[in-house]
């Protein structure tokens, strides 16, 4: 991370419990299906080694690009810390943010 002492706004996202349980669902629905449909089960596998060989030369080809915006360390903190106050503001008027899909 960047600025690895900045509280994360996609972190925060993604801890919220309506995110989180969808994300949850969502990988069941998937396991279940891949155990389900053995020809789906070989395109996921093809699928998914491509997603983890396409990350793997993401980050590689990202790695420069992050050194150089190191030093812009203090604009991202304040886009962030805008980030996160919109995300309190939301919160607070969105209760349904804290409660699973299924509630």
């Amino acid at each position: 991370s960047i600025c690895p002492e900045q509280e994360n706004v996609l972190q925060r996202v993604l801890q919220l419990p309506v995110v989180s349980s969808t994300c949850e669902t969502l990988q069941r629905k998937y396991s279940s299906t891949k155990e389900s449909h053995p020809l789906m089960a070989s395109v996921c596998e093809v699928y998914e080694r491509g997603v983890q060989g396409a990350g793997a030369l993401a980050m590689w080809g990202m790695e420069p690009v992050v050194r150089r915006l190191e030093p812009q360390c203090e604009s991202f903190a304040v886009a962030n810390n805008l980030a996160c106050r919109g995300l309190d503001h939301l919160e607070e008027k969105i209760p349904a943010l804290q409660y699973p899909v299924d509630k």
